[in-house]
């Protein structure tokens, strides 16, 4: 094997850093995108402002440890691959007088939708049909810094039972659809609830929520029975102690693992990958040993599933990111691709990712990283199993993509 420019004998990294950055403690850098996709090389601030900066081939080893001090932030732009073409698909218009709360507040029924509104839940399947109010206690003043409380609504995938929750706030109710009854009240606890969105999930019959800033729990949605009970503070269980904020939960397809976003004190965001297959079939600490995807200057951003071992996750770098998506598996949490562009509440169906950006709903195919559609105009704000909808000026307006 022949020596590298950075003057080693070992596997190329296929991106190049400058000169000073080929010592162990080399200075920080800026990740330089060449245009050419989310291709980047590492320069130091003097190198990144010269003219005509002396740049190596590097090896694997050099790549990585150099980027380790990559804080500097980006320079240059990403090429933004759009091969766009005509989506079909079938499209309804109905008319609809419901008004959710706001665009968290329309989710998935089987063979419909069902709506939080300043009446209670009224299920759309297909003409509305009120279901029961909600009452929720009040939300004590936010404590530091954050966003203001806001509702939010979960469905089942099989359509039996919500989570009417308040996103930045610690309240919630579990509601029985079929006789308007609410087995189970949520309550997070008054820990800096304003930095986050409200944890809850649904994974078949059980309902997963937080019950404490940094514990998650599972309870049978039909009774309310809590089915996780454990030790976790630190001063009882200092092995299993979580010294984490959870935030949204994002199931995968098959609902084995769930995706959580959240923070630790820093702040730094952390997404985290927790099997809870493992954890409802008896490992009662897998919420407290979850797989981290990513170390990052910030949280609470768009995340999806492309498929069960793939994670998407919006905003390419870990500080000063840009608008695109970072590839990561589920299991080991390396991350593995990243493309440019997306920007904007996403889902995953398909193995397509499907983005509310501000022109309208774009398709992104993360296989090759390119734009493959998109449809202007149309901002949906719930999903079910490939159908989009959108809710707004009395009519429900949905999409579903050619088969």
């Amino acid at each position: 094997m022949k020596a590298l420019p950075c003057g080693h004998l070992a596997p190329a990294a296929g991106a190049r850093v400058c000169a000073h950055l080929t010592t162990d403690n080399g200075p920080d850098c800026f990740r330089v995108l060449t245009g050419v996709a989310t291709r980047y090389d590492l320069l130091c601030k003097s190198c990144a402002d010269a003219d005509a900066p002396e740049l190596l081939d590097a090896c694997a080893g050099c790549f990585q440890r150099a980027e380790g001090g990559a804080d500097l932030g980006w320079r240059g732009s990403p090429e933004i691959l759009r091969r766009d073409r005509d989506l079909g698909g079938a499209w309804t218009t109905t008319a609809c007088p419901v008004t959710p709360l706001n665009d968290r507040c329309l989710a998935a029924l089987p063979a419909g939708w069902l709506a939080w509104t300043a009446d209670g839940l009224v299920a759309l399947d297909p003409e509305p049909r009120h279901i029961s109010v909600v009452d929720l206690p009040p939300e004590s003043p936010p404590t530091g810094p954050g966003e203001a409380p806001e509702p939010a609504l979960h469905t089942a995938a099989d359509g039996r039972f919500a989570a009417a929750v308040t996103d930045y706030g610690r309240h919630g109710v579990v509601v029985d659809l079929a006789s308007g009854a609410a087995p189970l009240a949520l309550d997070r606890q008054g820990y800096h609830p304003q930095t986050v969105r409200f944890p809850v999930a649904f994974l078949g019959s059980v309902v997963v929520a937080a019950t404490d800033w940094n514990r998650l729990d599972a309870f049978e949605a039909a009774t309310g029975r809590l089915l996780t009970e454990r030790v976790t503070s630190r001063e009882e269980n200092r092995e299993h102690y979580l010294d984490y904020f959870f935030g949204a939960l994002l199931p995968s397809p098959s609902g084995r693992f769930l995706l959580a976003d959240g923070w630790v004190w820093q702040p730094e965001g952390i997404p985290l990958v927790l099997d809870c297959a493992t954890w409802l079939a008896g490992d009662r600490h897998a919420p407290e040993h979850g797989q981290a995807l990513a170390f990052r200057d910030s949280w609470d951003v768009p995340m999806a599933w492309v498929d069960d071992e793939t994670v998407a996750l919006q905003q390419i770098g870990d500080d000063l990111p840009i608008d695109g998506i970072q590839l990561h598996d589920a299991r080991t949490g390396r991350r593995t691709g990243m493309f440019a562009g997306p920007a904007g509440r996403m889902w995953g169906h398909g193995g397509l990712l499907y983005v509310a950006a501000e022109t309208g709903l774009e398709v992104w195919d993360p296989a090759d990283g390119a734009r493959v559609g998109l449809l202007e105009g149309f901002t949906p704000i719930a999903h079910r199993d490939g159908t989009f909808a959108e809710l707004r000026d009395d009519q429900l307006r949905t999409w579903t993509p050619a088969a």
